[in-house]
């Protein structure tokens, strides 16, 4: 396992018997890979060796397990998403589909939250407080990528840059440097055949899969929920 690791059999032997102080936090990382821990097992090491869970490393996600979309479309009332630090769409329901955006419609690269906020006018109208809702989008953006470690990346520098290009909204909300946090709240969704729709909505992480998030819609009233559960209807399955 030293050889492995890359690190001498007498200060592995140490590290397993408690001695020689706390490693450095590559030498926990090179004894993670060499024992081929999972993300957990090696966040567990941190915290044993150094009290501390690990810096956040970003890893693009390019989709959900089959277990998560049976969860997903179990909630048939409630319109969810599955989104990564990137703040790109990797999992919905049907009833995501029918409200929101029918993501499997678009290419890979469209199902991105913030190119459509700022670059779809549909979307666009669709959101009946488009400032507040583009400001909490771009502050809760931010936070992602910055708590998945990817502030820095080549993927969110690109994605920050086009987005500045597409709209000089963005690129003023990106200057203001608001962070938020997902938390829960109200959105007013106009739908061309539904009307105007209140639905409270409510994020969570993904547990085991720190480079997701949930964001689930249910309908605030009665009357938005009986509307939601027409539209549903009239689209079929």
């Amino acid at each position: 396992m030293a050889s492995r690791a890359n690190i001498s059999p007498t200060w592995y032997t140490w590290l397993e018997q408690g001695r020689g102080g706390a490693p450095s936090a590559d030498v926990l990382d090179r004894i993670a890979r060499g024992l081929m821990l999972t993300e957990p097992e090696r966040q567990h090491i941190y915290m044993l060796g150094l009290g501390r869970p690990p810096e956040a490393r970003y890893e693009p996600v390019d989709g959900i397990t089959p277990r998560l979309q049976r969860v997903l479309d179990g909630m048939v009332l409630s319109p969810a998403i599955i989104k990564t630090a990137m703040w790109d769409v990797v999992g919905w329901n049907r009833a995501a589909a029918v409200l929101l955006t029918d993501y499997g419609k678009l290419p890979r690269e469209g199902r991105n939250i913030l190119r459509l906020m700022f670059g779809s006018d549909r979307v666009r109208a669709r959101n009946a407080d488009f400032d507040s809702i583009a400001r909490f989008v771009v502050g809760a953006f931010r936070a992602d990528v910055t708590r998945a470690g990817a502030s820095a990346s080549t993927e969110v520098t690109k994605l920050v840059a086009e987005l500045s290009r597409l709209s000089p909204e963005f690129e003023a909300l990106w200057q203001d440097n608001d962070v938020v946090a997902h938390g829960e709240g109200v959105k007013r969704i106009h739908h061309p055949d539904a009307g105007l729709l209140a639905m409270e909505f409510s994020s969570f992480a993904v547990e085991g899969r720190p480079e997701l998030g949930m964001i689930i819609y249910n309908p605030a009233t009665r009357d938005d929920a009986a509307r939601l559960q027409v539209l549903l209807d009239e689209r079929g399955s």
